[in-house]
């Protein structure tokens, strides 16, 4: 009887190290392997560039692989419990890092029916890391950007984005990663907030930056980075040039907009009522979602409504009415937003929105209820949850810092040590020596 042999890859990017530990494992029996899915591996590392049908269509049709299971958890204990294999097979890299932990409950489980870990010689020479970054530059294209928000909220409990106002921004969003015991995180998206880009071009936030101008700070994000964007629409403007901007946004690779249902000059939805802010009607704003929708031409692309209810002290009955109008207007999601301290306000709207509504994407803004963690918030209900201004907020103190050391010395080595080498800021970006 031939013997089980069991191996996991996410088999995304297959090298020739994937085919040798197959061979290896092929020498030794019967070999099953476990694909990761698409909500694993985006759990862990970036969204996968190829989904979990066609990866397991591919190692099927590999040599020596005589069947393709899900593994649904990063952890190999579930599969191995179902199969008792009596081997499991892996590259020797995981012996230290994240997967150190995943490695020695394989090994407790694999005693309990005698079972044996074998390790192959890892194969120098290629890195899915590289490869990951190989990919990174070479870019993406509009059609696979703009679909990677809907994938994200199909496979991920939480979407994390990071706003970004620049090229050098976009970049930090879609390059920073982080180890945390057995998981990589990251950041999913970017969102393309009005405030900021109104703040870094030094004027209020008021709608005064045109479209012209938001579509080329929009440009430069896109240039750099492969990660999906959501664009803060403010209000969306009138009805008619509200369908002329989606079609712009649309044909750039823009995965969402995001716009809120108040009228007149804008304001800053942070100000609450110590300022006037008017809501726009049910209607009108319907209209405007309706009007967007039908001037799209994906299935892609997504509106999602920005309900003020609970900022302008007009309740939480107001804001579930008007959640509901939007999304039968045509909202492909709905944002709630709050300037309350606490995030008890959300979270009972967010509770009552979901029990209503099981598969509309909800979107959170904890910019003031900053306390709340993203596993509260998606227990809550939401399933995206954006950081809409960090990085210009912690950029500008420190900028005002050194620009006051320089002055306070007439020199600036003082400064020197707030600051990045200069051959690191030549280096950082690809191609600059």
């Amino acid at each position: 009887m031939m013997k089980k042999v069991y191996l996991a890859m996410s088999a995304d990017i297959i090298h020739h190290g994937h085919i040798n530990v197959i061979n290896e494992a092929r020498k030794l029996g019967d070999v099953t392997v476990g694909i990761l899915t698409d909500e694993v591996i985006a759990t862990y590392k970036r969204f996968p560039v190829i989904e979990f049908d066609k990866r397991k269509q591919i190692v099927e049709n590999i040599k020596g692989v005589n069947r393709v299971i899900p593994q649904n958890t990063l952890d190999y204990v579930p599969n191995l419990l179902k199969l008792k294999p009596d081997y499991v097979v892996h590259g020797d890299d995981w012996k230290t890092g994240i997967q150190k932990e995943v490695r020695e409950k394989v090994i407790t489980t694999l005693k309990q029916w005698g079972g044996k870990l074998v390790e192959v010689e890892y194969t120098e020479g290629v890195s899915v890391r590289m490869l990951d970054q190989a990919l990174q530059e070479i870019g993406t294209t509009p059609e696979i950007r703009i679909k990677r928000l809907r994938q994200l909220l199909d496979v991920k409990p939480v979407a994390r984005f990071m706003e970004a106002h620049n090229g050098l921004t976009g970049l930090i969003v879609e390059k920073l990663t982080i180890s945390q015991g057995d998981l990589v995180k990251q950041f999913d998206g970017m969102w393309v907030s009005s405030l900021c880009d109104s703040t870094v071009k030094g004027k209020p936030d008021i709608e005064l930056v045109d479209s012209s101008s938001r579509l080329a700070t929009l440009n430069d994000i896109l240039e750099v980075t492969t990660k999906p964007i959501i664009m803060d629409g403010d209000t969306g403007g009138y009805e008619e040039h509200f369908a002329y901007f989606v079609k712009s946004l649309e044909r750039l690779g823009v995965s969402a907009v995001i716009i809120e249902d108040k009228i007149g000059l804008k304001k800053n939805s942070l100000f609450g009522t110590d300022i006037k802010q008017e809501q726009d009607s049910i209607e009108n704003f319907s209209a405007k979602i309706t009007r967007g929708k039908q001037s799209q031409v994906t299935e892609d692309f997504m509106i999602i409504a920005r309900i003020e209810s609970l900022i302008l002290k007009a309740g939480l009955d107001d804001a579930l009415k008007r959640a509901h109008a939007y999304i039968e207007a045509g909202a492909d999601g709905i944002m709630i937003h709050s300037k309350e301290r606490e995030p008890d306000e959300i979270f009972r709207f967010c509770r009552e929105f979901r029990s209503a509504n099981k598969d509309v994407p909800l979107v959170v803004v904890p910019t003031t209820f900053n306390r709340a963690r993203e596993s509260e918030l998606a227990e809550a209900g939401a399933n995206l949850v954006i950081y809409a201004n960090h990085l210009l907020r912690s950029a500008y103190p420190a900028m005002v810092e050194t620009a006051k050391c320089v002055l306070e010395n007439e020199r600036a080595y003082e400064s020197e040590k707030s600051c990045m080498p200069i051959k690191d800021i030549i280096n950082l970006i690809p191609g600059g020596c």
